[in-house]
């Protein structure tokens, strides 16, 4: 009888689990924002061009054996920057689908692994005086078991420190050239 109450209580816990699962927000958004003493066309340029992202990207170094793979558009629109690496990395590939210059760059990125996700990376560039406003911005849907992930780890905290780790990166090398 008491092994009876136990996986009625199991059950309960597994189906209130599964609902407060469900019910997460289905969609998610991860910004940071910072300030760079350069024009927005030369910050621009350091975001239009994958080629320049080993300079300043917080998972380029990640693993120093990282292969990668460029197609397409050499810059802007068409460009397509693909990695496979170890663990901390793992694979995918971005692709650069839409480009207004000192305004906006527009990012397909498609994780493989370690696991799949399709997500949207939009860099916006906002001149402030001799200053360029940067905004890093990630958009995506979450699946039941991102939902269940999100639960236990801050992806905001995670990848918005990414993210603070690469605009800083950006800055120190933007700034650098722009002072030669």
């Amino acid at each position: 009888m008491i092994l009876v109450y136990i996986l009625i209580a199991l059950a309960v816990i597994i189906i209130g689990f599964i609902v407060v699962v469900a019910m997460q927000p289905a969609e998610f958004r991860i910004v940071r924002t910072g300030t760079i003493s350069a024009p927005t066309s030369a910050v621009f340029a350091e975001v239009n061009d994958f080629h320049k992202w080993q300079a300043w990207s917080p998972w380029e170094k990640l693993d120093p054996a990282l292969k990668r793979t460029y197609e397409g558009s050499s810059v802007g629109t068409g460009a397509i920057y693909s990695w496979v690496g170890n663990k901390k990395v793992g694979e995918g590939r971005m692709t650069i689908i839409e480009s207004r210059p000192s305004d906006l760059i527009r990012i397909k990125l498609e994780f493989l692994k370690p696991f799949k996700a399709t997500n949207t990376t939009d860099f916006s560039f906002k001149p402030e005086g001799n200053q360029t406003v940067v905004t890093w911005d990630m958009t995506g849907k979450n699946n039941f078991i991102a939902k269940a992930f999100c639960m236990f780890m801050n992806m905001d905290k995670m990848v918005g420190g990414d993210f603070e780790k690469g605009l800083a990166n950006m800055k120190s090398v933007v700034e650098a050239l722009h002072k030669k």
